[in-house]
């Protein structure tokens, strides 16, 4: 029973009903036999008659096998112009290189040298054989390409003729024809067509759902189902619709996602990359790397990974073999010096056939100059280390062989070793400092100071020393004048006061070490904005402007004769500059030689409203 009901519900029972019940519809079913036929032979017979003679084609021939010269297009031109073939509207010569040789339409003349692209002239000239179709846009026409060999047995393809030609007329006189059938078998068709609506109506539903339904979804939108009306075979055709609509809509979502997902990791890193085909053309780059070689996606993509990075001795070839890693170095006019570690690895699909590359940069300039550093660090370390204790070395030697006996030379031997002891102490404290301010474990402890007195409070230290030293009366010590331009206003400022007097003292000894005798050390001290400066300028021998960004470097002197004879460490401004920015400030120096010198220091700055005691009084 089962198998008798599905029977009768099964497409092949509708499909033999509709036809039983369009028996009375013969003549159109014979009508439309005709007119198909008809249409087959009318288009075959004009396919026929819009072919160029021999004769013709021989002469392009011809034509064609002379080099591309304006001569030869010209006479082409005639050749096509001159032949006459009412249903052709247009007859293009191209040669085998896709350039248009010939047009047989005056106002298309200046098409002739150019390039045409389509895709059926391609494929005839390829393939060697004639194209045809039919073509329904702006009107109803014929496309028909011929191609042409060169004649001397080889049968190598020269050239083609495409010729384009209006169908108009023919499909004119077979619409006549059709409406002429239609019209004789319309009375027959009549309670045909009746009897056969309802049946049809229930074919071609569910499969219009369906159509409809695939051009949703292949515009991306797969919130609509098709409707199963039966459990025939149209039924279980839209179940199965459905089911491949949603796993569709999954893979996209997964798809979209992963894309999404790739995009963000690209966009995110912190290291360059970099795609290529195997050819080594870029397909791929996204924008830390873009930053990384200054370029634009537009100037790289395409281009070649060697030159891009400027691998001048290394081939596509060579990276594919070895996936070296190369140090990459980069030179810009928008930012410093950049060195690149470039690491390569390959692309290979599941069978291991290799459809690319991909480098990854990784920005190592840091590294490179923190390792420079560190070597450089190491050597000036040892250097200054080295010098007092030659001297000691040299001293203590003389000491041991006598002189240790002579109570003249003696005490000076040994006051020589105990300063450059001392030297030694300084030096390996400021380095335990600046140890603890590079691993962040220096402790600061912030107190809310008034600027003005505490720069001051320094200032009369200095100025009690001037004091003491004027009432020696060795005139070997040197004479200075402290001249200070405080602002009166109050201004409270955080800072650690043992390290900012540091900071103070190092860049005032500074000043007076290198003021001439007699020189006048300035000291200013303003707002602006949010930020308080002072200034400690001298009228000394002043610093090249070359020196000017090096000065605050550990163990850099402008001239290390005149600096070790003065007893510096090299290490002053270096700790300077750690404490200053330590405190959110920020420390530079202006100066020209012969001209002085002059050392800023910029603080964070908030105005508050407080009234105290001066700093002294604390």
């Amino acid at each position: 029973m089962k198998k008798i009901k599905k029977s009768f519900t099964s497409i092949n029972f509708k499909i033999a009903l509709i036809f039983m019940l369009l028996l009375l519809a013969t003549i159109e079913i014979v009508g439309a036999y005709f007119t198909r036929q008809l249409e087959q032979s009318s288009i075959e017979s004009f396919e026929t008659s819009i072919q160029i003679p021999n004769i013709i084609t021989n002469q392009i021939t011809n034509q064609l096998n002379r080099p591309n010269t304006q001569n030869a297009n010209s006479q082409l031109s005639q050749i096509v112009s001159n032949y006459n073939n009412d249903a052709i509207n247009q007859i293009t010569v191209v040669d085998n290189k896709g350039v248009i040789r010939a047009v047989s339409n005056i106002n298309d003349q200046q098409r002739v040298g150019q390039r045409d692209t389509s895709s059926d002239i391609k494929k005839a000239i390829s393939s060697g054989r004639q194209v045809s179709r039919v073509v329904d846009a702006n009107g109803t026409y014929m496309i028909q390409i011929t191609p042409l060999t060169s004649g001397n047995g080889t049968n190598t393809t020269i050239g083609v003729i495409a010729i384009r030609a209006s169908m108009q007329s023919v499909f004119n006189n077979i619409r006549n024809v059709s409406i002429m059938f239609l019209t004789a078998s319309l009375i027959a068709a009549f309670l045909g067509a009746i009897v056969s609506l309802f049946i049809s109506r229930a074919i071609t539903r569910p499969i219009e759902e369906m159509t409809k339904q695939a051009l949703r979804v292949s515009d991306g939108d797969y919130s609509g189902h098709v409707n199963v009306y039966a459990d025939d075979e149209l039924g279980k055709l839209a179940k199965a619709f459905n089911t491949l609509s949603v796993r569709i809509e999954r893979t996209q979502e997964i798809s979209e996602s992963e894309r999404r997902r790739l995009d963000n990791v690209l966009t995110h890193m912190t290291d360059g990359v970099i795609a290529t085909d195997r050819h080594g053309n870029i397909t791929i780059i996204n924008e830390t790397a873009l930053d990384f070689l200054n370029k634009k996606e537009a100037d790289v993509i395409g281009f070649s990974i060697t030159n891009l990075l400027g691998l001048k001795d290394v081939t596509i070839q060579d990276l594919m073999s070895t996936q070296q890693e190369l140090i990459v170095t980069v030179n810009s006019d928008t930012h410093d010096e950049m060195i690149l570690h470039a690491n390569f690895s390959l692309i290979q699909r599941v069978t291991g056939f290799v459809s690319g590359l991909v480098c990854v940069l990784h920005d190592i300039t840091e590294q490179q100059k923190n390792e420079r550093e560190q070597q450089q660090f190491v050597s000036n370390v040892s250097h200054e280390l080295r010098t007092p204790l030659t001297s000691m070395r040299a001293y203590v030697e003389a000491l041991n062989d006598g002189a240790w006996k002579d109570p003249n030379i003696a005490p000076q031997f040994l006051g020589v070793v105990q300063e450059e002891t001392e030297r030694m102490i300084r030096m390996i404290n400021d380095l335990l400092s600046l140890s603890r301010m590079d691993r962040g474990v220096a402790k600061m402890d912030l107190e809310w100071v008034n600027i003005n007195d505490f720069v001051n409070h320094v200032l009369n230290r200095f100025d009690m020393m001037l004091k003491k030293d004027a009432e020696k009366s060795d005139n070997s010590v040197k004479k200075y004048t402290i001249k200070r331009e405080i602002t009166k206003q109050a201004l409270w400022v955080e800072i650690d006061t043992d390290k900012m007097m540091q900071v103070i003292d190092n860049i005032m000894n500074n000043a007076i070490k290198y003021s001439p005798d007699g020189g006048v050390i300035t000291v200013r001290l303003l707002q602006a904005h949010k930020h308080i400066i002072l200034s400690i300028s001298d009228q000394g021998l002043g610093i090249p402007r070359k020196d000017l960004n090096k000065i605050f470097d550990r163990f850099y002197r402008v001239d290390k004769a005149r600096s070790r004879k003065q007893g510096g460490t090299g290490l002053g401004l270096a700790i300077s500059k750690e404490i200053v920015e330590a405190h959110n400030g920020r420390i530079w120096a202006d100066s020209a030689e012969g001209e002085g010198s002059t050392f800023y220091i910029s603080l964070p700055f908030e105005p508050i409203s407080e009234e105290g005691a001066s700093w002294d009084e604390i």
